[in-house]
């Protein structure tokens, strides 16, 4: 069946159910507002004691960690000044090298090793929670004293038991919980955004 436009009734329909299946999950995430709302604190936290944020993930989450940083080191809305944050997944020279050198599963140890602070936050990203590099980073993290976040998904995989705060999309769909660490992303750079600037949420 074609429409007026010359697409099939049933591309639309699935359209419609990809739309309607991300919006169940972020009704679902409400469950994580209060993890959410402990994330935002520790990352304003960590920004007025004078430390910085750092981020990595694997693929999506990668551009998910790279995304945020921009956000902070940018602006999100508000004019303000920037806000220190780091994604360890984009000097390509350093991923690259170390992963040649030493392993694919230390690429943000080793950069954790290097930059890290017991001032910092750091956030890993993984939909599963068990993605080998980003277990190793947030055990670095650790060693440093900094404190650590995670945004996973499914049941939480072992990085639910390793950081300080875990945020867990309820949904066993990388697609969804990709889509949702975002919105989480969004929410938490605007919120710290205002609190940097005074401005009340």
């Amino acid at each position: 069946m074609e429409t007026a436009g010359g697409r099939s009734a049933s591309l639309k329909d699935q359209v419609l159910r990809s739309i309607d299946e991300s919006i169940a999950v972020k009704e679902l995430l409400k469950s994580q507002a209060d993890r959410i709302t402990g994330a935002i604190e520790i990352v304003i936290r960590c920004i007025k004691d004078g430390g910085k944020v750092l981020l990595f993930g694997n693929g999506g989450s990668a551009a998910d960690a790279q995304h945020i940083a921009a956000e902070f080191v940018g602006r999100y809305v508000l004019e303000r000044r920037p806000i220190p944050a780091v994604a360890l997944t984009a000097n390509t020279s350093s991923l690259t090298a170390i992963a040649n050198d030493m392993g694919f599963e230390s690429v943000f140890q080793r950069q954790v090793d290097a930059l890290c602070n017991g001032k910092d936050a750091v956030i890993g990203i993984s939909t599963s929670g068990n993605s080998r590099n980003v277990l190793l980073g947030i055990e670095a993290a650790k060693a440093k004293r900094a404190t650590t976040i995670g945004l996973t998904g499914g049941d939480g995989g072992r990085m639910a038991h390793m950081v300080d705060l875990a945020i867990i999309v309820p949904s066993e769909v990388t697609s969804r919980i990709q889509e949702s660490h975002i919105l989480i992303g969004h929410i938490m750079s605007e919120l710290v955004e205002r609190a940097v600037l005074g401005v009340p949420p």
